[in-house]
């Protein structure tokens, strides 16, 4: 952590995304911002890519070009001190490169990589070519990578569908070059478990899989609410098991709105 990070109790804590945009406002960076607000971090953003998506499909997606994704983070963090930074949708080798090499520039504090390969209707928002860009580059600098069990499977080649094969995976994701890995229980059989491994001990978070078609978004959330909670001081364990707590709650409490895989309620009454 940097001296301008070294802040004052009292200051107002902050959270920067990186991520794509979500016209259908239910993922990505504003799904990021929702989550900063609710639990009381100021956000901020640079967006990798716009996507024209609802809650049904994603029909186009433009990937930005990495000297524009890398000038507005340089922008933030000329003027605002960052306390924390999730990256999500990365899109291209290209932007992943400059991202790193961005964030290790300027030393950035709490990185939480939430590995965003498809949306949550199918589409695929990451090309074959920044998988390992990411593994390389981004891997190194994060303080935690998260990924559900489609993406840890990409990532270790290793199957991800229940909780022992998790625990594997987030081994193998640690093995990769993570400090720490967790594999979330979205997909997984049985009961919603996410598998962190922090690079020493194996911890697990289980809640009640709620039955329901609205959950666009959980995973930019889920990573959001740990960097918030990185942002406001907490261990790894703790902001996790308090994101874990969020996550089940915004589901639960979803507005139910769209065709499809409908957003959260990021500001349910707390």
């Amino acid at each position: 952590m940097t001296d301008e990070t070294r802040r004052d109790s009292n200051e107002t804590r902050t959270a920067l995304t990186i991520a794509g945009s979500d016209s259908g406002g239910g993922a990505g960076i504003q799904a990021d911002l929702k989550t900063f607000a609710a639990l009381g971090v100021y956000g901020m953003s640079a967006i990798t890519a716009i996507t024209a998506q609802n809650t049904v499909t994603v029909i186009e997606v433009l990937a930005l070009p990495p000297r524009l994704v890398v000038a507005q983070i340089d922008a933030v963090v000329d003027d605002l001190p960052i306390h924390a930074v999730k990256i999500g949708m990365l899109a291209t080798a290209e932007i992943a490169t400059a991202v790193g090499a961005t964030l290790a520039r300027h030393e950035l504090p709490h990185v939480v990589l939430d590995t965003v390969m498809v949306a949550k209707g199918g589409a695929r928002l990451l090309d074959s070519a920044a998988i390992a860009a990411i593994r390389e580059t981004l891997f190194p600098l994060a303080e935690v990578v998260t990924a559900n069990g489609p993406e840890a499977t990409a990532l270790t080649d290793l199957p991800v569908t229940t909780v022992p094969e998790a625990r594997r995976a987030a081994e193998r994701l640690v093995a990769l070059g993570a400090r720490a890995a967790i594999v979330k229980g979205g997909h997984l059989q049985g009961p919603a478990i996410d598998v962190l491994h922090d690079g020493h001990a194996v911890t697990e978070f289980r809640a009640d899989r709620i039955d329901t078609p609205h959950t666009h978004g959980t995973g930019c959330t889920f990573a959001s609410a740990i960097a918030a909670r990185l942002a406001l001081g907490d261990g790894l364990v703790d902001a996790t098991r308090h994101a874990k707590d969020y996550v089940t709650e915004a589901i639960r409490h979803a507005p139910g709105i769209g065709h499809g895989h409908g957003p959260l309620g990021h500001f349910f009454p707390r």
